[in-house]
């Protein structure tokens, strides 16, 4: 069965923003390394990889479609210091928590595509711990200080929960998968 068309320009522009993400994330993160921000490059790398996750999760949900496409898919531009690029980030993520992905949902819902639906949700979950990962971030940046991170930054492979601490969590909130299958960064 195909997907129906809205459904699958939401894919399509997803996949687009989520891997745009990807590499803006790293782009960011050389930047907050040469500033001697080395947590907060760790942070960008880990969310990098999260992005990446959810950017393959959207794009297995297309295996059946076989066109060149368009996508249109936003993203804040203009990269600057380390400050500037954690708000772009924080833009990105609420932009996706507060507008996209809720949408992306509901349609997805309404169309009876539960697959990308769910593509859709782990991301949703994972963009609100990014937004508030930034933020916290960030206003250490904003006193020229790197953000104390204590542990690692955890990214579950599967829906891309992103976690803080010692030990990722016994089983991800979002997909259920076991600890053992976390990245740590």
């Amino acid at each position: 069965m195909s997907l129906r068309l809205t459904t699958r320009d939401f894919l399509l522009n997803a996949f687009a923003g989520e891997s745009m993400a990807h590499m803006r994330y790293l782009i960011f993160a050389d930047v907050a390394e040469k500033e001697k921000f080395q947590n907060v490059s760790r942070l960008f790398k880990a969310i990098a990889f999260a992005e990446f996750v959810h950017a393959r999760n959207h794009y297995e949900k297309l295996k059946n479609y076989k066109e060149d496409f368009k996508v249109a898919s936003g993203t804040p531009g203009g990269p600057g210091n380390t400050s500037k690029n954690l708000e772009l980030g924080i833009m990105g993520e609420e932009y996706e928590v507060n507008e996209m992905y809720p949408t992306y949902m509901e349609v997805a819902k309404f169309q009876g595509e539960k697959a990308a639906e769910l593509s859709f949700k782990w991301a949703y979950e994972a963009e609100k711990i990014h937004a508030q990962l930034y933020r916290e971030a960030k206003n250490y940046v904003d006193r020229k200080e790197d953000w104390p991170l204590k542990g690692k930054v955890w990214i579950c492979p599967v829906c891309g929960h992103t976690y803080v601490d010692n030990e990722p969590p016994e089983k991800c909130p979002i997909c259920g998968v076991s600890k053992e299958k976390y990245i740590g960064f």
